[in-house]
């Protein structure tokens, strides 16, 4: 059976606001994250994925509160992550309302944390999030909001994430971020190619045509946007619609769900 691709919109939270950058850089002020939850599940978007971009490298805790009132106000599975170093952050994060939690520089400094996380919750609640960036001939795995470059090899991180128990990867392309001019296909066919856990795309998107290449040519399993959900320059019903032209599995939403 065709497992059925996804459409995740992506909540970046800064100081309780949402925001969008481009290359993680010069974030401007977007919404209300309550607001945007309910507007994108109302929407029939797959999944929502809350990023709080800031705690870890303000090495501060995740704002919990805000993820229990986002959590309370969607139906839809909920991924949280930012700030998250132990296990007993993850329960936290958990019982606050999420379905799965994001780990990215934790997961790198210790990645210990992922086994764990995974031997206690399972595997399916365990998401590593990549923020890759192309230098010279090969991507390096970025953290602190993608200010530190650590130096791993991001393919290689990503076959050790998937064998240390991650359930799965959210492919973050740094260089390709707010551009607007596609993900990174070749980032995201080297890492789907290495990994069998489902690998989501995210960074770039601009046009429905550039979901069609992610979700085929990308090989990505799912498809995260932010800006282009934001603004209001793609419509999630539109977009499922002109996916479905394109062959590609995807859920339907009837309003009898909601």
């Amino acid at each position: 059976m065709t497992l059925t691709k996804r459409i995740i919109p992506c909540l970046d939270v800064d100081k309780g606001r949402v925001v969008k950058g481009r290359k993680f850089k010069d974030l401007q002020d977007v919404a209300n994250p309550i607001t945007l939850a309910k507007k994108y599940d109302e929407a029939g978007a797959d999944e929502l994925v809350f990023y709080d971009i800031t705690a870890s490298n303000e090495a501060r805790d995740i704002f919990v509160d805000m993820v229990e009132k986002v959590a309370a106000e969607i139906s839809i599975p909920f991924t949280v992550g930012g700030g998250l170093r132990t296990v007993n952050d993850i329960q936290k994060v958990l019982r606050a309302g999420a379905d799965k939690v994001s780990i990215n520089s934790a997961a790198v400094k210790n990645p210990q944390l992922i086994s764990d996380a995974a031997a206690k919750f399972g595997r399916q609640c365990v998401v590593l999030a990549i923020d890759a960036k192309q230098i010279a001939n090969s991507w390096h795995v970025f953290i602190n909001g993608g200010r530190v470059d650590t130096g791993l090899d991001a393919i290689t991180w990503a076959q050790k994430a998937e064998k240390l128990g991650a359930g799965e990867i959210v492919v973050n392309a740094i260089d390709t971020d707010g551009e607007k001019n596609g993900y990174n296909l070749d980032l995201n066919r080297a890492i789907a190619d290495v990994v069998n856990i489902p690998i989501v795309a995210s960074g770039g998107a601009g046009s429905m045509q550039h979901f069609a290449e992610a979700l085929l040519g990308g090989k990505a399993d799912a498809a995260l946007a932010a800006s282009v959900f934001h603004y209001e320059e793609i419509d999630i019903h539109a977009l499922k619609a002109f996916l479905r032209q394109q062959d590609i599995p995807i859920r339907e939403v009837t309003a009898n769900e909601f």
